[in-house]
C-alpha cells in the first residue's frame, strides 16, 4: 500500500501546487487558441463584408446610371430612334395623300357613269 503524505508536508503541497499551475496553463493556453481562431474568423469576416459592401455600391452606381438612361448604349439607342421618328415623318401624309386621290378616282368614276 501507497502512504499518503500528510496535507502538511511542504512538498506534497509544492507538488500539488505545481499540478494546479500546470492545470491553469494549460487551461489558459487552450483558452488563447481558440481566441486566436476567433479573431482571425472575426477578421475574414469583415474582409469579406467590406468586399460585399464594395461590390454592392458599385452595383448600386451602375443601377443608377442605367435608371437615369446614361449609358452610351442608351444614347446611341435615344438617337437611333430619333432619327427612325424623323424619318417616318412622310409615311401619315403619304397614306392620307393616296386615301385622297382613291377617293376623288371613285367621285370621277362615279359622276363620269351617270
Amino acid at each position: 500500500m501507497t502512504t499518503q503524505p500528510s496535507p502538511s508536508d511542504p512538498a506534497a503541497v509544492a507538488l500539488e501546487l505545481e499540478r494546479i499551475r500546470r492545470t491553469i496553463e494549460v487551461g489558459h493556453a487552450r483558452i488563447d487558441g481558440s481566441l486566436a481562431l476567433l479573431v482571425q474568423r472575426h477578421d475574414q469576416t469583415d474582409e469579406a463584408l467590406k468586399e460585399h459592401t464594395r461590390r454592392l455600391d458599385d452595383h448600386d452606381a451602375r443601377l443608377d446610371v442605367l435608371e437615369r438612361g446614361e449609358t452610351e448604349r442608351q444614347k446611341r439607342n435615344d438617337t437611333r430612334v430619333d432619327a427612325l421618328e424623323r424619318a417616318r415623318w412622310p409615311l401619315p401624309s403619304m397614306a392620307a395623300l393616296v386615301a385622297l386621290c382613291g377617293l376623288l378616282l371613285s367621285v370621277w368614276q362615279f359622276a363620269t357613269r351617270s
